[in-house]
């Protein structure tokens, strides 16, 4: 008897990710602030990246790791 419907398999696990630092959107400089500091970390070895968090109107620099 064949198969009826997809295959399930376990999701697949969600990145775990946290703030490393805040930076205003209304900064004069934009968001360079936020890639500089996201910047140094990669040089340190952190996975660090900028996204914009609009609910706050915020570059934050976040860390990601594999749950």
């Amino acid at each position: 008897m064949a198969a009826q419907g997809p295959v399930r398999t376990a999701e697949p696990a969600k990145p775990r990710r946290t703030v490393l630092k805040r930076f205003p959107a209304g900064e004069p400089q934009g968001q360079w602030p936020a890639e500089r500091f996201a910047a140094a970390r990669r040089r340190e070895g952190i996975p660090a990246r900028v996204v914009m968090d609009l609910a706050s109107d915020s570059f934050l620099v976040i860390e990601e790791r594999a749950s």
